[in-house]
This record gives structure tokens, C-alpha cells and sequence, in this order.
């Protein structure tokens, strides 16, 4: 038997979500989301830039060697 979600279903999901995480939050977690799933496209779609990209942000986050 297939798991199927009706409307009662979903407004108490979302219910005990508002309840756990509060209003502030989840939009902050909706908003890092789609960061998350735009950066995973992007990945997906040209992995050889990405990887020059990670490369250099850590160089950059490092900063300069102190003599």
C-alpha cells in the first residue's frame, strides 16, 4: 500500500515543525536549503569548476603565511 499524505497530514507535520524549530528559524533553514541545493546543481552541472573554485576559496580563507 503506498504511503499517501492528505491535508490533515501535512498541517500537523507542519505544526510540529513551527512547535520545534519556531518561526525565526525556519526561514533561516529554508534559505540555507536552497543555498545548499543551488550549490549542488551547480556542482552537478560543471564539477571541474567547482573544484577550482573550493581550491581557491581556501587559499583565500587561509590568508597570507606570517614569516
Amino acid at each position: 500500500m503506498p504511503f499517501r499524505m492528505g491535508p490533515t497530514e501535512l498541517i500537523i507535520i507542519l505544526v510540529i515543525v513551527l512547535v520545534l524549530f519556531g518561526v525565526g528559524r525556519i526561514g533561516k533553514i529554508g534559505g540555507e536549503l536552497g543555498k545548499g541545493i543551488r550549490a549542488f546543481r551547480q556542482g552537478v552541472k560543471d564539477p571541474k569548476n567547482e573544484a577550482a573554485t573550493d581550491d581557491e576559496g581556501e587559499q583565500e580563507q587561509a590568508g597570507p603565511e606570517e614569516s
